[in-house]
């Protein structure tokens, strides 16, 4: 089976993405997971650059990494001075990374018009810079930028840059498609006249993704004998971003008989990806192959129907293979098997003729079409599934509440919630001030609800949407609109989403706010069901 070695420059080409800032802790914590997900080469930056990846180069040698080879990235040196008065040269070296990389032009347009030096200076720059690096690291490896540019342009002496290289003593020449512009067919070719003209030697690939090919090319490059592929988490990058590390990585273990983490660290890809999104303060990409949320998620009743049977139906791969997990979404093309897919999650046995999911499927269609939306509140459903299925528990109760907008004197706007609930058997009556209505409600609510259940202190309201949807109502002669608010919240172990419905903004976020509480009441109870309850419409399996 092909080794290929996975090259990760999250650290340094990811951060250039826009809204990407990562810390000196950020770069650390990443490198750790990277280290533990089984990447062989993690590039921590440019030491020359800044004092944070310098800092990052002197911190991560005291970590023991079990996996990865740490790796310094620079440029060739500057044209008007020799290598060992280089600052960006002697920076790498003093790194002490015991990978160092390093770019040159191999495009003759960015020799002469970037650097503004001759073709044959430019070879100098190559070699000088690389023999410099030889004897300070134990691998070297040269990224030769715009290769593929520079090949359709000039090959001959885009190939002169290489061979110049290889001589210089660099263990691995990677071929860098850095507009992104590149069609699959064309890497292909190029790479052939390399190995013809360089059968010895190892060749890298590092691509962007400015034509949606990145992932296509870096795995025809694979299939053309690279044995080196770069590229970040998620796809992070510059412009339309690198290519995705997540999908090579599944593509090659899985579809392409190449071993690269193995089989076992596969099955942490998905963990891998969330934490690199959340670590940059980023939500993760629902549709991401493999590794979203929405990868392996089913909405359309024959879908789920077909997927229960057999889920080869309707998945390419095993979810569990990258740590993923088989999704049914709740919504008005549900059928059956939606509701007893769901079911088994919760526990729960259901025939398809059973009432209970009969009434499920009523009720979703209903409120579906009123605007609610549980594929993607499924909190909520999950709330709606249990209260059909005979849980009667009320955390709390609801007596009143109001909200007031008002300006202070000084022109900025405050609000003020008032929430009476009843509460195990006591009346709370609390108000609080916010920035914003729903802010200040949901307050009050807590205020209300802190003494009864100090577990609410760890939740949080991690996000807040609201959608206007148009939609006639008899009521006001058809000029209203529904509006849909979303509330995300999460505490230390998960996170949920809910979902309210009114034409009234701040009825539709007081339903959200209260399924959201009323989860994680729901998920922290050790007793859900008590004996005085009634009991479920179907048998409850066994943890």
């Amino acid at each position: 089976m092909p080794q290929v070695a996975i090259y990760d420059t999250t650290l340094r080409d990811g951060t250039q993405a826009e809204e990407i800032h990562l810390t000196l802790e950020d770069k650390l914590r990443i490198a750790l997971k990277l280290d533990e997900l089984g990447i062989h080469y993690i590039e921590g930056g440019w030491p020359g650059s800044n004092p944070t990846d310098r800092q990052f180069f002197r911190d991560i040698r005291s970590y023991a990494l079990k996996n990865a080879q740490v790796a310094a990235f620079g440029s060739t040196r500057n044209a008007k001075l020799a290598a060992d008065k280089d600052p960006n040269l002697k920076a790498l070296a003093e790194s002490k990374a015991p990978v160092l990389t390093i770019f040159g032009k191999t495009w003759d347009l960015h020799a002469v018009k970037a650097l503004g030096v001759t073709l044959p200076e430019n070879l100098a720059l190559i070699r000088e810079s690389l023999a410099f690096l030889r004897p300070r690291c134990k691998e070297l490896f040269f990224d030769a930028e715009h290769f593929f540019d520079g090949f359709n342009d000039n090959p001959e002496y885009a190939l002169a840059c290489l061979k110049t290289a290889a001589e210089a003593g660099a263990d691995v020449l990677v071929l860098c498609d850095t507009n992104g512009g590149r069609l699959t067919h064309e890497v292909a070719a190029s790479i052939k006249a390399v190995k013809k003209a360089l059968p010895k030697v190892k060749l890298g690939i590092h691509c962007h993704n400015d034509s949606e090919l990145a992932v296509a090319n870096s795995l025809e490059a694979v299939r053309q004998g690279v044995v080196q592929v770069q590229g970040t988490i998620n796809g992070y990058g510059e412009r339309c971003g690198n290519a995705n590390l997540c999908s090579i990585i599944a593509n090659l273990e899985l579809k392409m008989g190449c071993s690269c983490i193995g089989e076992e660290r596969l099955k942490l890809l998905s963990t891998a990806a969330h934490f690199v999104s959340e670590t940059a303060n980023l939500r993760p990409f629902l549709r991401q192959p493999f590794v979203g949320g929405s990868a392996f998620a089913h909405k359309g009743g024959i879908h789920v129907h077909a997927v229960l049977k057999d889920a080869r139906t309707y998945e390419h791969v095993e979810p569990e293979a990258v740590g993923n997990k088989q999704r049914v979404l709740l919504s008005d093309l549900a059928g059956r098997s939606n509701i007893m897919f769901k079911a088994r999650q919760y526990g729960y046995d259901l025939d398809k003729d059973d009432p209970a999911v009969q009434d499920l499927l009523a009720e979703l269609k209903n409120r579906e079409a009123k605007g609610y939306d549980y594929s993607v509140a499924e909190a909520s459903y999950e709330i709606l599934f249990f209260k059909t299925m005979g849980w009667s528990k009320r955390y709390f109760q609801l007596m009143t509440y109001r909200v007031l907008d008002a300006m202070h004197p000084d022109g900025e706007p405050f609000s003020e919630a008032t929430v009476m609930l009843k509460v195990r058997g006591d009346v709370e009556h609390t108000a609080a001030t916010g920035r914003g209505p729903v802010n200040a409600l949901d307050m009050a609510l807590r205020r209300a609800l802190l003494p009864a259940y100090p577990n609410l202190a760890e939740m949080r309201l991690l996000d807040f949407k609201v959608r206007v949807m148009s939609g006639a109502s008899r009521d006001t002669g058809g000029t209203a609109s529904f509006v849909r608010v979303l509330i995300e919240s999460g505490d230390k172990k998960s996170r949920w989403t809910t979902v309210g419905v009114s034409h009234n903004i701040i009825d539709a976020s007081w339903q959200a706010l209260v399924d959201s509480i009323n989860y994680k009441l729901f998920q922290d109870d050790p007793q859900k069901w008590p004996d005085q309850s009634p009991k479920p419409k179907a048998k409850k399996k066994r943890a």
